[in-house]
C-alpha cells in the first residue's frame, strides 16, 4: 500500500496528525475518517498514531494513500491496446484509443474500456480513477489517478492553471472570428437521453479556441476547455456553426470523411499532485485526423 509523508518543518510545532493530514496533506475529512479505521492507515515517524497526537518539528507523518477496499463490480477484462505515456504509483497517462469508454456504459455495454484494459493487464484488482474523462470517441491524453486520495487532488485541480488540458479538433468551416472564447451555458437537451445543448438555465461553460489551419471549407482548430461540461467543445463549436468533422450527435455523420468527432485531447501539463513534480505529456494527431487537414 502506498503512503505519503510530511516532515514537520518548525512552524508546525504543536498541530495535530489532523491538522497536518488536512492541511498539509490535504486530506478529505472523509478521507482522514477512514484513514483512523485503517489498520496502519496512520503513522507518525513509522509507527501508528492518533489524530490527535501534538507534533514536534522533525516527527514525519505518513498516511495510506491507496484505496483500502475493492471497487463494487471488478471489470471484465479486455485484450484492447491502450498505450500508457507516462506512469508512477500514484498516476498513470494513457492515449486513448478511438472507440473506448472509461467504464462499462448501459448505453454501450460491449465497447471496449480503459477500466477492461487495464485489467488485462494488471488484474482485475487494479483500481482506477479517470481524471479527465474522454467520450468514446475521443482520442488522445487522459490521466488516471490510482487511488482516491489522488484522484481528489487531481479533481480540485482540474479546472485551473495548475491542470492543463489542450485539444485538436477539425470543424467544419471556419471560425469568425478565427481565435476566441466561447463562453455559453450547457445543460441538458430534455429530449434526448444523451444530448446537451445551449441553454440559459445550463451549467456555467467557457472555451477558449484558435484556427491552426484552414481551407474554409475545414479548420484545424486549439481548443481550451475552462470548465469541464459534458460535450463541451463539441456543443461549443457546433453552437457557432461549426460542427466537428464527424459529429454524428452536433453535426453530421460521416463515415466516409471520418466515423467519429474529430477531437483529439493533444497536450497535458500538470503539477503532480504528490511529489509536486511538473509534467507535461504531447501526443500526436491520429492518422483519421490528420488526413482531414488542409494542404
Amino acid at each position: 500500500m502506498p503512503y505519503v509523508s510530511y516532515r514537520a518543518a518548525p512552524e508546525d510545532a504543536g498541530l495535530t496528525v489532523r491538522r497536518i493530514l488536512r492541511q498539509r496533506l490535504r486530506f478529505s475529512a472523509h478521507a482522514v475518517s477512514r484513514l483512523t479505521r485503517t489498520e496502519g492507515g496512520i503513522l507518525v515517524n513509522g509507527e501508528p498514531a492518533r489524530t490527535t497526537r501534538v507534533l514536534a518539528p522533525g516527527d514525519t507523518v505518513s498516511a495510506q494513500s491507496g484505496d483500502v477496499r475493492r471497487q463494487r463490480e471488478a471489470p471484465v477484462p479486455g485484450p484492447w491496446p491502450l498505450p500508457v505515456v507516462w506512469e508512477d504509483e500514484h498516476l498513470l497517462i494513457v492515449n486513448k484509443p478511438a472507440g473506448m469508454t472509461a467504464h462499462v456504459s448501459n448505453f454501450l455495454p460491449d465497447t471496449p474500456t480503459v477500466a477492461g484494459a487495464l485489467a488485462y493487464t494488471r488484474g482485475t484488482d487494479f483500481i482506477f480513477h479517470a481524471v479527465n474523462r474522454l467520450d468514446k470517441g475521443t482520442t488522445g491524453l487522459m490521466a488516471v489517478a490510482k487511488s482516491g486520495y489522488v484522484h481528489d487532488l487531481l479533481r480540485r485541480a482540474l479546472h485551473t492553471d495548475g491542470f492543463l488540458r489542450e485539444y485538436r479538433a477539425v470543424c467544419i468551416g471556419v471560425p469568425r472570428p478565427e481565435s476566441g472564447v466561447i463562453d455559453l451555458p450547457i445543460g441538458r437537451d430534455e429530449r434526448s437521453a444523451v444530448r446537451r445543448c445551449v441553454r440559459p438555465d445550463g451549467q456555467p461553460a467557457v472555451s477558449r479556441y484558435e484556427v491552426l489551419k484552414t481551407d474554409g471549407t475545414r479548420s484545424l482548430l486549439r481548443l481550451l476547455p475552462q470548465t469541464g461540461r459534458t460535450h463541451q467543445l463539441r456543443v461549443h463549436m457546433a453552437a457557432v456553426g461549426c460542427p466537428l468533422a464527424g459529429d454524428w450527435l452536433y453535426g453530421q455523420e460521416d463515415p466516409e470523411l471520418i466515423p467519429r468527432p474529430a477531437l483529439h485531447s493533444a497536450r497535458m501539463a500538470l503539477r503532480h499532485p504528490v511529489t509536486g513534480e511538473a509534467l507535461e505529456f504531447t501526443a500526436p494527431l491520429p492518422e483519421d485526423m490528420a488526413r482531414l487537414l488542409p494542404e
